[in-house]
């Protein structure tokens, strides 16, 4: 039963909603912008009100799927189960494995593990966005301060782990947007 619930899941974040709203609107969202199937490109190739449905459809595959294992599962399969969402929504079986940089479904996955969790690190993103405009930054320092945030609130080793696990997939995916900041060439995103 477990096993099976995981590789739902993993099919399920594998799903490609940016992809997908993007052929809806009659763009490959892969060959637009910087080729992200994330909600940040979706906004700056499609428009916000697409970028915002892919937000919430994407983060909804990581609160879902870890909300269910907590009513069914123990904590162990739990955390397996937010790590795999992450990953499925980064490594997508339906993208030739690649995908998004995993924010959403990230911010999702906390939504269910931890509500206080996530609201600091939502809080913190926010923050960090609009004082430097910068969405890749933003991404990557609340991604990594989120496994330490949930070790001192939650006391949950097996979350902790999770939450360490997915920021360790986050900021490798924003990889690319590290070096081109390091050399000064990457953007600030463009309020419209």
């Amino acid at each position: 039963m477990e096993l099976l619930f995981i590789l739902l899941t993993y099919f399920v974040a594998s799903i490609p909603f940016g992809f997908i709203v993007g052929k809806l609107s009659g763009k490959d969202i892969t060959k637009e912008g910087s080729g992200n199937i994330g909600a940040t490109n979706v906004v700056r190739t499609i428009g916000k009100k697409a970028g915002i449905f892919v937000l919430l459809l994407d983060a909804l595959k990581g609160f879902i799927p870890v909300y269910i294992s907590k009513i069914y599962f123990d904590d162990l399969i739990v955390a397996v189960v937010a790590v795999v969402a992450v990953f499925g929504h980064c490594y997508s079986i339906f993208m030739k494995f690649k995908g998004g940089k995993g924010v959403a479904t990230g911010i999702g996955v906390l939504i269910a593990l931890s509500p206080k969790v996530a609201l600091i690190t939502i809080t913190l993103w926010l923050g960090i966005f609009l004082t430097t405009g910068y969405v890749f930054l933003a991404s990557v320092i609340s991604a990594f301060l989120s496994w330490i945030m949930m070790t001192y609130i939650e006391l949950n080793y097996y979350y902790t782990i999770a939450a360490l696990i997915s920021s360790m997939i986050i900021v490798y995916k924003h990889s690319s947007n590290i070096e081109r900041f390091l050399k000064g060439t990457e953007s600030r995103f463009i309020y419209k």
